[in-house]
């Protein structure tokens, strides 16, 4: 069921199965990866939606897709589209199909306490039991099947990474922020250090009108002691959370660096972690408060 030519232009990852085996799980999971990520497609309307994506050009070259039991009945629909995608042969095509066994997906439902589509006025079992029949033919044709009774969401997340991830791919970046706490907290930090203990250029006449991004600044900050035992605490506090928080699954680390107004001890901090961590994560710096100048 896999097309592989140089002449395809498009991945598509269709990802379907059980009802409550872990779609949702799997779906965040190609987003994290970079795919252009679609919920619930109903297998009826692949083809349209195809034809379109080939107007696009290289715009959007990965596709992942949910196709479950949400879609409606439509599963003979999926199987004529995927035949006329393989003659096709610009499209490579990849199934992805999660199963788990009947205890565990009675178990999830009633944990979640759902109803299941197949049976939403009876019994889970006997809509389990449907779903099995319904899906036979599409898991036949699955080249991935995973049975996830036994896995821990992150370990379903780790097994699709390690799949499906290329080696442009980055699934775990790095945002290092400024901000001035007269400008509030940021909400979307993860680490927030507050360096307004270092000795601050807004009270040194000659720097106040610049910024951390400025030689004049930064050298003034980096040069006091303080400064450099912080440095150095912190280096070693990055090189051990930093694969932690990568082994655990998380796909992005917000590290703010606060001063009172965002403009040259946080700016300078920013800056030299940004530089240092870049060298081996995909990081990114932005100054939130910088061009806020003091009244």
């Amino acid at each position: 069921m896999v097309v592989d030519s140089q002449q395809c232009t498009h991945e598509l990852v269709i990802i379907t199965g059980m009802s409550g085996a872990g779609k949702t799980v799997a779906i965040q999971s190609f987003e994290d990866l970079g795919y252009y990520c679609i919920d619930n497609l109903p297998p009826a309307l692949l083809t349209t939606f195809l034809t379109l994506l080939r107007d696009t050009g290289k715009t959007i070259t990965r596709i992942a897709a949910v196709m479950d039991m949400r879609g409606g009945n439509f599963f003979d629909s999926l199987i004529g589209a995927l035949d006329h995608i393989l003659k096709e042969g610009d499209i490579t095509v990849r199934i992805l199909f999660l199963d788990a066994d009947d205890a565990t997906l009675v178990r999830r439902y009633k944990e979640t306490r759902r109803a299941h589509p197949l049976a939403v006025t009876g019994l889970p079992l006997d809509g389990i039991t449907q779903e099995r029949v319904l899906l036979s033919e599409v898991k036949g044709r699955a080249n991935l099947v995973y049975n996830t009774s036994n896995l821990k969401p992150k370990e379903l997340r780790e097994k699709i990474v390690k799949e499906f991830a290329s080696d442009a791919d980055h699934t775990f970046s790095i945002n290092i922020m400024s901000f001035g706490y007269k400008h509030g907290m940021p909400i979307d930090a993860d680490l927030v250090f507050d360096v307004r203990f270092l000795k601050n250029p807004y009270y040194v006449e000659e720097l106040r009108p610049k910024t951390g991004l400025q030689t004049e600044v930064s050298s003034y900050v980096l040069a006091l002691e303080d400064t450099q035992i912080l440095i150095q605490k912190l280096t070693d506090l990055f090189e051990f959370m930093v694969p932690l928080y990568k082994q655990e699954g998380k796909s992005q680390l917000v590290i703010a660096f606060g001063c009172t107004g965002g403009q040259h001890r946080s700016v300078t901090l920013a800056e030299y972690f940004g530089a240092y961590l870049a060298k081996n994560e995909n990081a990114v710096i932005s100054h939130r408060d910088i061009n806020r100048r003091k009244d």
